[in-house]
């Protein structure tokens, strides 16, 4: 008779010793009987409860082929512990012309033999059930103490008491990806540069997609809250994360998933999600609408406004209020005791200790200690060809590892102050009329804008950078750069600026020559 072994083990804590133990047996059972034994059937670490275990889905799968004639088991608990699933797929065997047989329990062909059989399988359904509830109780008892009970988060680790811990070398990770994003940073931008740096690789926590570093920002045991299931315990695990930092993540992560659209038709909405009404607080979106000659007209409206009829802010022109954000920029963070501030700032950040290369190293001591262990098992006699596969991807995972550690020590050379001075200063001479220019000045610089019926608060980017303009002056302002003077620069600081009234056409004239002679020599000095 041509027999198949079938071998499973439920548990990561068992060992490949209780396969080597159930396959041994069974080959000599095989050989008693005068069995030949055709191959094997390995599922680890998968319970018995379910079917959905890959092997033996294949095995019952091959059994149609009529290439065996025997299922040799350990006991029957190895081929199931659900008593539905047993009868299930003995009957599909049967239907195939195959046999169970389990190895350590004599089942009889009589009609003993059906009770005795039914006996074992609701035995070992109860045990399985019973054991259900015993471990339950025991991971709550568990959790209720707070000990490290499940999988261990990113950034920490289980001490010799089962208690969670930080990871020192992958906490600090933890801290750089929270603060990054409360900075600004997107999720895909966060993951981009978390993999380039190769903090992923080689390791069971693969943060590569938006999904999986969502949750990752969410979770609330970074701030010490520890928690399973139903039990939640504040303060009952070491934080990594300041509260401060994650609750503006928190903040951040809940406009963001409600974020309208940054364009819409072909008109950019370059203040979506920094924008908000001052009577209610919502987020003002983007929105238009064409008169009666057939001009479209661009407007950011309350969203309390649109969708729930609870506000009456005015809607406010796009163009209008982009105009005149820039400009308060200009004339706010562009100035040159501002930027100094700014540059020196950035030079205390890029001292910075990195956080990544310990973690590398870490990672990179671990696959050497993996790839001797493969090598010995080649020295033992032990050559096929998922070894080789094996030590193939171990060498791999090696090379990236080793790549991303070269780039991270390569000694970067900091900027200086005079050169990120000279950057920011770049800045100033800019046209608020060109739109890739007013975008990357609401991006860089400019945090959040309320707009009241009769003011602007527009904080920027930097300490106490909190600006309040009276709408009236912004529309003087509008209407004596633009609609006098012809003219966008409202930084030009022509005289024009100061008349409430059209001045003479003399002097308009010649101070929208002067103006546009003085800022095409300021682009021109700025580019070079």
């Amino acid at each position: 008779m041509k027999a198949v072994i079938y071998a499973r083990y439920s548990s990561d804590n068992q060992t490949e010793n209780s396969i080597e133990g159930q396959l041994r047996e069974c080959k000599e059972y095989a050989e008693r009987h005068n069995m030949t034994v055709v191959t094997s059937y390995i599922d680890r670490a998968l319970s018995a409860k379910t079917d959905d275990r890959p092997e033996f889905q294949r095995m019952i799968r091959d059994s149609a082929k009529k290439q065996f004639d025997v299922v040799l088991v350990w006991k029957l608990d190895r081929f199931a512990r659900n008593r539905a699933d047993s009868a299930t797929y003995r009957g599909v065997l049967k239907r195939n012309g195959v046999n169970v047989v389990s190895i350590k329990e004599n089942i009889s062909d009589g009609p003993e033999g059906i009770i005795l059989e039914a006996l074992l399988e609701g035995m070992a359904e109860y045990y399985s059930a019973e054991l259900a509830l015993k471990v339950k109780r025991g991971l709550k008892e568990n959790a209720l103490k707070c000990k490290a009970v499940g999988s261990t988060p990113f950034g920490y680790r289980k001490n010799a008491d089962k208690m969670f811990e930080i990871d020192p070398l992958t906490a600090p990770i933890v801290l750089e990806m929270f603060t990054m994003y409360a900075d600004g940073k997107t999720v895909k931008e966060i993951s981009a540069e978390m993999n380039s740096r190769a903090v992923f690789a080689n390791i069971k926590y693969k943060y590569t997609n938006k999904s999986s570093l969502h949750n990752l920002l969410k979770n609330r045991r970074y701030i010490g809250e520890y928690r399973y299931g139903d039990v939640v315990t504040p303060g009952g695990m070491p934080a990594i994360v300041p509260v401060e930092i994650f609750e503006k993540v928190q903040e951040r992560m809940a406009k963001n998933r409600h974020k309208p659209a940054y364009m819409k038709a072909d008109a950019e909405y370059i203040l979506t999600t920094k924008l908000f009404c001052g009577k209610c607080g919502a987020m003002m979106v983007g929105t238009g609408g064409t008169s009666k000659t057939g001009k479209v007209h661009y407007y950011y409206k309350c969203s309390n406004r649109i969708y729930k009829k609870s506000c009456d802010k005015k809607p406010t022109k796009k163009d209008f209020l982009g105009r005149q954000i820039v400009a308060l920029t200009q004339q706010n963070v562009l100035k040159d005791d501002v930027i100094s501030n700014l540059a020196d700032a950035v030079v205390e950040l890029q001292k910075r200790t990195n956080t990544i290369i310990p973690f590398l190293q870490n990672q990179l001591e671990a696959l050497d200690k993996r790839i001797d262990n493969v090598l010995k098992s080649i020295e033992a006699g032990i050559i096929n060809a998922s070894v080789k596969k094996r030590l193939d991807e171990l060498e791999a995972s090696k090379a990236d590892i080793e790549i991303s550690l070269a780039k991270e020590r390569i000694e970067k050379t900091p900027l200086t102050k005079e050169q990120i001075v000279f950057w920011l200063s770049r800045f100033k001479g800019g046209n608020v009329d060109d739109p890739n220019y007013r975008r990357a000045i609401v991006n860089i610089f400019v945090n959040s804008v309320f707009l009241y019926d009769d003011k602007l608060v527009v904080t920027f980017n930097w300490k106490d950078g909190t600006k309040t303009v009276s709408l009236s002056e912004l529309e003087r302002a509008e209407a004596a750069h633009v609609q006098v003077l012809g003219c966008s620069h409202l930084d030009c600081g022509c005289p024009l600026h100061y008349f409430k009234s059209e001045p003479p056409f003399y002097l308009r004239r010649r101070t929208i020559r002067n103006c546009n002679k003085k800022m095409k020599n300021r682009l021109f000095s700025s580019r070079q």
